[in-house]
């Protein structure tokens, strides 16, 4: 007789799935995800901005974010990625609920040249030191230099895995005020599978056990 397992429609042999329904697998199920909006620039200094799901805080001393873009469906990097190797900083923003049009629109395949501030309508600031720019119209953004970068594989849609170590944050007033961030100003979003977002005003509370 076959294993027990074998017999169970819900057991998954994951060397049997291909990597679409891997993707759709994960983003369905591990959601909702918050969303880094990642600013970098190449050698020539031209600014590139996406938005990445696989996404999150692994650190607070020191400081370090992750987010993973995965490779295209040609195995190919994407430019955050070609950028970093170069120039080892990016601008973390926490994609929010205001700007979440321009968000998808910085989504779009550009030439590696090309300028999604531009495409999407907005405008670069400095931060410290940085090369990178950030999103003038972002209240919150996280200006960080790259720890390391984990290869998974190079397959279409393996994942580079990028720890970035926080050095410089700029923090709207409106939205810190020292102690804490305000959820109902920053109004983050985060992913769900497909091309849905959630919002994050449907909130509830429970004390932690002692």
């Amino acid at each position: 007789m076959p294993p027990a397992h074998l017999a169970d429609p819900a057991f998954l042999d994951v060397a049997q799935l291909d990597a679409g329904t891997i993707y759709r697998l994960l983003s369905g199920a591990i959601a909702p995800r918050p969303i880094a909006w990642v600013s970098t620039v190449d050698a020539e200094g031209n600014a590139n901005l996406a938005p990445f799901s696989f996404f999150n805080v692994v650190s607070v001393d020191p400081p370090v974010l992750a987010f993973a873009p995965l490779l295209d469906d040609r195995a190919m990097p994407k430019d955050t990625v070609r950028n970093l190797e170069t120039v080892r900083e990016c601008v973390v923003h926490v994609g929010s609920e205001e700007l979440i049009e321009a968000l998808n629109a910085t989504s779009a395949t550009l030439p590696p040249d090309g300028d999604e501030f531009t495409h999407a309508g907005l405008d670069k600031a400095p931060l410290g030191e940085l090369k990178p720019p950030r999103i003038a119209e972002a209240p919150i953004a996280f200006g960080c230099r790259v720890r390391d970068v984990l290869s998974f594989g190079d397959r279409p849609r393996s994942g580079r895995l990028v720890l970035a170590e926080v050095v410089v944050i700029h923090a709207d007033p409106g939205v810190w005020d020292g102690r804490h961030v305000s959820r109902e100003v920053l109004r983050p979003v985060g992913r769900l599978a497909g091309a849905d977002y959630v919002r994050t005003t449907d909130v509830f509370a429970l004390e932690r056990p002692s």
